[in-house]
């Protein structure tokens, strides 16, 4: 029995698949490898396999993670070169390595996650860079409503201190806006708040639906 971790990017059509989707799909991908797969105990087994974060329905990922367990020892790079033909249209591997011993999931040790935003622009903004980050940035709160996981109701919240870095270039009528946002079960922000609040302070008109989100890369704690 055996641990990998394997990357890849979602680009594409494919990124409107849903996580429940995507595991289904890789499950199908390992069978037809004939990769065999580590399952759970109990009345509904199923495969011991789950990514560091799932990616949100719409959005573009380049460093995409997925954790997985083998009944048998294989090299990575067997694994990488034999599930790689076998990916639809818009994922593409690009490593396979064995994990490190460790009692902790990826996702357990998940802290951030970097975002690149593209938000076209119907009319220019009168502002570079550094003056769009103090008009954001510069207030002392950012605050948006939340939906609660335990009651399921929206509260009020402040934004600002889950934002770990943030930065904002204009060009060819689009704002590209690169965000490092906490991620994971302590801390979680996600870019879509992010989004709403920027648009709002910036009085920008563009329809959520022309906006595009890539997740870039995923930071982890010990």
């Amino acid at each position: 029995m055996a641990k990998y971790i394997l990357t890849f990017s979602k680009t594409g059509t494919i990124c409107y698949t849903s996580h429940l989707d995507m595991m289904k799909m890789f499950k199908r991908v390992f069978k037809r490898a004939g990769i065999k797969q580590s399952y759970s105990q109990g009345f509904n087994p199923h495969p011991k396999m789950t990514f560091a974060q799932p990616l949100s329905l719409g959005y573009w990922g380049l460093g995409e993670l997925l954790e997985f367990e083998t009944e048998e020892d294989y090299r990575a790079e067997f694994i990488k070169e034999t599930l790689a033909p076998l990916m639809p249209e818009g994922i593409v591997i690009t490593d396979c390595v064995v994990a490190e011993p460790s009692k902790k999931t990826l996702a357990a040790m998940t802290e951030a996650a970097e975002y690149i935003i593209a938000v076209p622009l119907h009319e220019a903004l009168d502002m570079d860079g550094e003056e769009i980050y103090k008009a954001y940035m510069g207030r002392d709160k950012i605050l948006t409503y939340k939906k609660q996981k335990k009651k399921k109701e929206l509260a009020e919240i402040d934004i600002k201190p889950m934002i770990r870095d943030i930065s904002f270039v204009t060009e060819d009528e689009t704002l590209f806006v690169t965000a490092l946002l906490d991620s994971g079960s302590t801390s979680n922000l996600s870019p879509e708040l992010v989004i709403t609040t920027l648009m709002e302070c910036l009085k920008i008109d563009t329809d959520r639906s022309e906006v595009q989100v890539m997740r870039r890369k995923i930071y982890f704690g010990q």
